[in-house]
């Protein structure tokens, strides 16, 4: 199951290392400081910085990287909705009066204590 964080997941940098798919994120980052010649070497994928590959493979990665469909799925979707100041344009709706006046209030001196 691909939502599973239990499952285990091969580090990009050292290919012994089996981490749980949960703590995934945070060993990169650990393992990234730690094995720096072997970092250098790797790109990380636009659509998933969970995707590390070899430099020279990174075109061939973005060409057949699952999580592109994600981001296609998006930029179509969003392309559907009408542009937010349209939304933002028709508006008729109006922020009611505010009675307050804090500078006032503060000049008076209440003398009443806040309590929570």
């Amino acid at each position: 199951d691909v939502l599973d964080p239990e499952r285990l997941i091969q580090c990009p940098l050292v290919k012994h290392h089996q981490i749980r798919a949960r703590r995934f994120p945070y060993h990169l980052v650990k393992c990234k400081e730690s094995n720096p010649e072997i970092a250098k070497k790797l790109a990380t994928c636009p659509f998933n910085a969970r995707h590390l590959v070899p430099q020279a493979d990174l075109s061939d990665h973005i060409m057949k990287c699952n999580d592109k469909a994600f981001m296609e799925q998006d930029v179509v979707s969003r392309s559907c909705e009408p542009p937010q100041e349209q939304l933002n344009n028709g508006s008729t709706w109006q922020a009611p009066p505010c009675d307050e006046d804090w500078e006032t209030e503060l000049l008076e001196g209440s003398e009443s204590t806040f309590v929570w």
